[in-house]
């Protein structure tokens, strides 16, 4: 199965179609807003309003043999824990080598904001690079969430 937090996702059509591709499964998990799609193997799945009610009812559900596309630090550390393949829309895997350090450098940089109300800013623009790394990411890692099967 593939977990797609949907809302403000980037890779929506592109996760639909490597999922299509390898006939997985996916489910897009928001708060709301979404298209639904006329794909038979896309879910869509809205959750109560709230802060992190996508988050919990992918962490609730993914495990050994799943992909999750999201950019939430603290979701991705969840399910890496659970067994879960991660990715962030740019094509980063998130893993167990790597999960603590990006999860620490999310909150040191949490803590630098809150301290300089100054330093704000959403980092880099999304890039068609971007968008390919991802393709080329889930493409692999779809691959071997199956072999694990």
């Amino acid at each position: 199965m593939i977990y797609v937090d949907a809302d403000a996702c980037p890779v929506k059509a592109e996760a639909e179609t490597v999922a299509t591709r390898y006939r997985q499964k996916i489910a897009f998990v928001s708060n709301g807003g979404l298209r639904p799609s006329q794909n038979p193997l896309v879910e869509m799945v809205y959750v109560e309003q709230g802060p992190d009610e996508a988050d919990k009812w992918i962490a609730d559900r993914a495990g050994k043999g799943d992909v999750v596309i999201t950019a939430d630090i603290p979701l991705a550390a969840k399910v890496v824990e659970a067994g879960a393949r991660v990715l962030k829309p740019n094509g980063e895997a998130l893993t167990r080598a790597n999960i603590g350090n990006v999860l620490a450098t999310r909150d040191l940089m949490t803590d630098l904001r809150a301290a300089d109300p100054f330093r704000q800013g959403g980092g880099r623009p999304f890039t068609k690079a971007d968008r390919s790394r991802f393709l080329s990411a889930l493409d692999r890692e779809t691959q071997a969430a199956m072999r694990e099967e």
